[in-house]
């Protein structure tokens, strides 16, 4: 290294060691303090006008105390018996459902409109807390009894089902928002489905046998949803609370800056990717889109981004992260369970598709540069790399435990227990790092907090599955569609499903939305001739784009606040810089050799990779058409010959392929030839 650089060097690390106690993405908004309180102020306002989860109580005194309390207890159960402890799977999910709905009726309020600034416990949530620890506590103890009896029910008992079905509902109209009218829906199914004509009617169901099947079996409220959220999305949601007390966010976005910072349109690009990753741990995009778009959209405005762009943007990187490897937002585990095959599997299976649709995201985010003229962020306001892995390289130890050990075999239960206990021990080998006692705690009840509004949806989601398997409506509605669709018509289906994926998902958690739509969608899909993963992949995508697609779209109406900009413009951009989420998965399913692993018997490794370059190359004329800018700004027609080029390059065929690349060849021509002339003409 000679002088000049390491002058370089040493003012980079000068320039980044003042930034210690900073998030150097936060130093370039260009806002004050003060208007960084009053945006984050705005930002919440927003989120709870959409999301039940962030409407939440603030105790002070001996309640305040007692949450917390609570908090530590369960997290200390959750992680004793989910890794050393030993107990049955139907006892484990209804001690989660107690601590869930108990927690559930301390910590959100009954109305909107109740003052949530609280010394004491209202009496009436006092009375459903006590009752959850009886109702549940009789079955926790009972339950064995009652199984073993082959399921006779006395009156007392069908009772407490019932009572328990109203818990269940009471606390998901506080946690989980429009999902309680959804179940609702199903539940009345259950009594009126004697008066709907035709093949989706039925005889009915008494009190007594709902009670019985809701309640009392592993098919209801205390079935596979819960289960997940009693083992998988637990821990993981308290590892990405101890993840975000690390100063993980910081080293993010930092390394984000330095790898596309400098280039056009950087503030989107790093925007992108620091979205992607949070996303991915906390499963959440509304929620991913309050934390991250606070800072990253103002930068992309403050850059020469549109309002409605930048906020399209996060929207849309946000969203993605429920299905970007390796967490998934914990749903992959899920899908795991439900398909029966190693989490490995399914994470490697969702790797392209994943990967495709952030590279789109990207590449729209350049073009969108390229075409409005746009630069990178100043070379002043990148840190060097050195400089960010010397000082928080060892916050990457705890994802790297993470993978280590589960690719070694383990459960991801163990590995991310294991992950947690890395993330205080790594925080605490640097000194800014360090985490305490107190912080430790403060993780804890964060990462417990986290885990109500999902894991109430999946008690509330029994209601919903079981209603499916106790009047078999899946299999009336697989008769209806199957109606329509005959054998091997995948594209016809798969438009069906997302339509339905679309509405049932909208303002319902993206785990939430999977489930639901699975227990339907699924077993249509594979009678008609669809693989099981690639089934599974196609209903999570499209479940969770339901956060960006009108004319509901969370994520872009939170984002769109934020960015004040227009909610339908921000909604549409979102649209159009995700839109290869909504293509891929049609072609995966028809083929899977997109997704690793699932490609038809008899494919070559060669032949795989053809159709992954491919699809690359047809995502990137994807963005070039939505983004209307290739090599130069697009006429109509060179945008549409765009699409052309994406929709021939997707398709793994090489008839389309070869196609495909003589139109690109073509265009290329065509527009070097046009910026020639165009430089020729300013000469």
């Amino acid at each position: 290294m000679d002088i000049k650089d390491g002058k370089k060097e040493k003012q980079n690390m000068n320039r980044y060691n003042q930034n210690n106690d900073k998030d150097l993405l936060e130093s370039m908004t260009g806002l004050t303090d003060e208007e960084k309180e009053e945006l984050e102020r705005k930002t919440q306002e927003i989120v709870e006008k959409v999301d039940t989860e962030s409407r939440t109580r603030t105790y002070s005194g001996i309640w305040k105390k007692v949450i917390t309390i609570y908090s530590l207890i369960w997290v200390v159960f959750q992680l004793y018996f989910t890794t050393l402890g030993s107990m049955d799977a139907i006892t484990l999910r209804a001690y989660h459902a107690t601590f869930l709905m108990i927690y559930c009726f301390m910590l959100y309020p009954m109305t909107k409109s109740e003052n949530r600034n609280r010394k004491f416990l209202p009496i009436i949530d006092i009375i459903l807390i006590t009752t959850t620890i009886f109702t549940f506590g009789y079955l926790i103890l009972n339950y064995q009894r009652i199984a073993l009896t082959g399921g006779f029910l006395t009156d007392f008992e069908i009772a407490l089902g019932i009572i328990a079905i109203i818990l269940v509902f009471l606390a998901a109209k506080r946690a989980a928002g429009g999902l309680v009218w959804v179940a609702a829906i199903f539940m009345a199914y259950n009594f009126l489905g004697k008066y709907i004509p035709g093949s989706l009617g039925h005889a009915g169901f008494t009190l007594p046998r709902i009670s019985g099947h809701m309640f009392w079996s592993s098919q209801g409220l205390l079935g596979a949803g819960i289960g997940v959220s009693a083992t998988y999305i637990f821990v993981f949601v308290l590892f990405g609370a101890f993840l975000n007390h690390s100063g993980f966010t910081r080293f993010i976005n930092d390394v984000s800056l330095t790898l596309v910072g400098r280039q056009p349109g950087g503030p989107a690009k790093v925007a992108t990717v620091v979205s992607g990753l949070m996303g991915m741990i906390n499963g959440s995009a509304i929620a991913n889109v309050a934390t991250t778009g606070t800072i990253t959209i103002p930068l992309m405005i403050d850059n020469g981004y549109s309002k409605d762009f930048s906020g399209g943007v996060v929207a849309a990187a946000a969203t993605g992260g429920q299905f970007l490897p390796p967490v998934m937002g914990a749903v992959a585990f899920l899908m795991a369970e439900i398909v029966g095959v190693p989490y490995a599997t399914v994470a490697l299976a969702a790797t392209v598709p994943a990967v495709l649709y952030y590279f789109g995201i990207l590449m729209s985010v350049h073009f969108e540069a390229k075409r409005i003229g746009l630069k990178g962020l100043r070379k002043e306001n990148i840190p060097a790399v050195l400089p960010i892995i010397k000082k928080d390289g060892h916050l990457l130890a705890p994802l790297i435990t993470l993978l280590a050990i589960m690719f070694m075999g383990y459960t991801p239960l163990y590995a991310c227990v294991i992950s947690i206990f890395v993330t205080i021990i790594a925080c605490n080998l640097r000194k800014h790092t360090r985490m305490g006692l107190k912080t430790i705690i403060v993780a804890a009840e964060e990462g417990a907090r986290g885990a109500i509004g999902v894991g109430v949806s999946c008690v509330a989601i029994g209601v919903i599955v079981g209603t499916v398997s106790l009047t078999g409506l899946g299999l009336k509605f697989g008769y209806l569609m199957l109606k329509v669709v005959g054998p091997g018509e995948l594209v016809k289906c798969g438009i069906m499903v997302a339509i339905m994926s679309t509405i049932l998902g909208m303002g319902v958690p993206g785990i939430a939305a999977y489930v639901i739509i699975t227990a339907v969608a699924v077993p249509v899909m594979v009678e008609v001739g669809a693989d099981l993963i690639p089934a599974h992949l196609f209903c999570l995508m499209y479940a969770s784009l339901s956060n960006i697609t009108p004319p509901v779209a969370l994520s872009a109406y939170v984002s769109s606040g934020i960015a004040g900009g227009d909610f339908v413009k921000t909604g549409l951009c979102s649209c159009l810089v995700g839109l290869s989420g909504f293509i891929i998965p049609f072609f995966f399913l028809v083929n899977p050799i997109l997704l690793i692993g699932q490609a038809p018997v008899g494919t070559g490794i060669l032949e795989i990779i053809i159709a992954i370059v491919g699809a690359t190359i047809g995502v990137f004329f994807l963005s070039a058409a939505t983004q209307r800018r290739y090599l130069r700004n697009n006429s109509i027609v060179e945008s549409i010959i765009c699409l052309i080029i994406a929709i021939l390059m997707i398709d793994p065929s090489t008839t389309t392929d070869i196609v495909g690349l003589v139109i690109v060849a073509g265009l290329t021509s065509y527009q070097l030839y046009m910026k020639r002339r165009e430089k020729a003409s300013i000469a």
